[in-house]
């Protein structure tokens, strides 16, 4: 619905449904963000397409958090 940020997602990575969550879906989800920007986010950061969000580990959080951020309008 697009009423959570990338960084208010990573703050709630402890409920098990978040956890769960794969990254790729997560990031297509995000205003601006569509499939390619989102798969190339991840090649460029090195996350599998099937990683969830519990196993990021906290470089490469920061890393999309970095990107995201320069991608928004």
């Amino acid at each position: 619905m697009g009423s959570i940020s990338l960084p208010e997602l990573f703050e709630r990575s402890a409920d098990e449904t978040v956890a769960k969550m794969k990254v790729l879906a997560v990031l297509e989800s995000l205003p601006g963000l569509g499939k390619v920007k989102a798969r190339r986010m991840m090649v460029d950061v090195g996350i599998a397409e099937s990683r969830r969000v519990q196993g990021l580990g906290s470089n490469q959080r920061r890393a999309l958090l970095e990107r995201c951020e320069r991608s928004s309008p």
